[in-house]
């Protein structure tokens, strides 16, 4: 995702996988709505739909199952169930054809930055030379350990085994049997991924050497220590286990190096916050990062990265630990749970953690102005269709109803709509790439400060 933000700038982009083939094993994950809104501004929707499966958006905050609040905010109200493979290769598609590079079986083992570049050394003793460097290397962050990049937090406390595999009993005794368990344990769950595989996801017995995946026999004995039964589950296509380790890496940039999506933060994957982060990270970061490259950045604009994707992963970590705490079997957590419960029967409580968990609640912090300001800007109606279409080319967007206002000597930085009609109660926005709301008024010279703040001076 961030190969093909940066492609829209034209920066020359070089990706370096780790593995040789893509992953086999065709994990689940879910896009939840604020990475599909991105999705669409990117062009991409109806590719990610083609092999996607919608569903409610509800049941994510530590499960409790509740409904969709209505009216959410957003004309994309629900989740995407994904197969992950699926949309690795829809993305990297998508950057390939706009002109980044892939290569295979590049491990990046050494790096040294000067105030030109970084020199980065492959596992092979190739060398290669970057102006800028983004680890998206995940919780294991090589990048991350080599810039010695703190990554405070807490370890694993517990474990939980993931699979897919045969079942050997019928799906009416699955669900009774859960409908029975799953009253007083959340931790586990069978759900039918189609010709007769389920996905199982159960605690494990303890925490272990996570490089040993689990096996076959410790599903079967979680399962009968939790459900009584292991029903009987065999022919695994894919086995894997997961912590509830909590990590926030301490900066998220050193020089010309950055992190980004798990090699900043790693939590809890209840509520399926994480890839969604990822995503989100790289669409903040491309343009700016871009923007710097090219050599129009404002001083300041690569540092609010950090300074705006920080206290969102921030948010989800808190949020995962009080998921998990929601999860634990003891009569406290229990007690809390059902007032919980009980509380989200009050819609403004339920949209709340809804709006958190999909991150369409995110609010930067651009200064004082209207409730508006630094929120994500929803699918309007516009003139010429819906705005998200008027994102694909991921620049800045200034939309005025008063049609006298100008993006003033920027064309290659921000696209100019001049609509009375779109669909909106303020008389002009300027946005960013990311469809956050940048700047709102009717005032050519106030338009110019904040111009200048996010995208530069004009051209000459």
């Amino acid at each position: 995702m961030l190969a093909a933000e940066l492609r829209l700038h034209e920066v020359r982009v070089l990706v370096l996988e780790k593995e040789t083939e893509p992953v086999s094993f065709a994990r689940i994950v879910g896009l939840h709505i604020r990475s599909i809104e991105l999705m669409a501004m990117r062009g991409l929707l109806e590719r990610v739909l083609e092999h996607g499966r919608q569903r409610p958006a509800a049941g994510f905050y530590a499960a409790i199952d509740k409904p969709a609040p209505q009216g959410l905010d957003s004309a994309y109200a629900y989740l995407l169930g994904i197969p992950q493979p699926v949309l690795v290769d829809l993305l990297e598609e998508h950057a390939i054809a706009l002109g980044a590079q892939v290569r295979r079986g590049a491990a990046v083992a050494e790096l040294e930055q000067d105030d030109d570049g970084v020199t980065v050394e492959l596992a092979d003793g190739h060398q290669l030379r970057t102006r800028y460097l983004v680890g998206c290397d995940g919780g294991r962050s090589t990048v991350r350990k080599l810039l010695g990049v703190g990554f405070p937090g807490e370890p694993s406390r517990t474990e939980t085994l993931m699979g897919e595999m045969e079942v050997g009993v019928p799906p009416e005794e699955i669900a009774a049997k859960m409908a029975a368990s799953r009253e007083t344990d959340k931790r586990w769950n069978l759900r039918p991924t189609g010709g007769g595989r389920y996905s199982v996801i159960v605690p494990a017995a303890g925490v272990s050497d996570r490089a040993q995946p689990p096996t076959i026999e410790d599903f079967q004995q979680q399962l009968r220590a939790v459900a009584g039964t292991d029903f009987g589950v065999r022919s695994p296509r894919w086995l894997s286990r997961f912590g509830d380790a909590t990590r926030l890496a301490d900066r998220y940039r050193v020089g010309r190096v950055l992190l980004a999506g798990d090699a900043a933060h790693i939590h809890p994957p209840i509520g399926g916050q994480g890839l969604n982060l990822g995503v989100q990270d790289a669409v903040n970061l491309g343009w700016k990062l871009a923007a710097q490259i090219r050599g129009w950045a404002p001083e300041t604009l690569l540092d609010t990265y950090q300074a705006e994707r920080h206290p969102v992963a921030e948010d989800v970590l808190d949020n995962t630990r009080a998921q998990m705490e929601l999860l634990s079997t003891g009569p406290g957590p229990r007690a809390v749970r059902r007032l919980l419960t009980e509380l989200m029967d009050f819609d403004d409580v339920n949209r709340y953690l809804i709006e958190k968990i999909t991150a369409i609640g995110i609010r930067y912090d651009f200064g004082a102005g209207p409730d508006l300001l630094g929120r994500r800007l929803p699918d309007i109606d516009v003139k010429r269709g819906r705005l998200y279409g008027l994102l694909h080319r991921g620049r800045g967007l200034l939309v005025d109803r008063t049609e006298r206002l100008s993006a003033g000597g920027r064309p290659d930085r921000v696209d100019y709509l001049a609509d009375p009609t779109a669909a909106l109660d303020v008389p002009c926005v300027l946005l960013r790439p990311d469809g956050h709301v940048a700047w709102i008024g009717d005032d050519q010279r106030d338009l110019d400060d904040h111009l200048s703040r996010w995208f530069g001076e004009p051209a000459h």
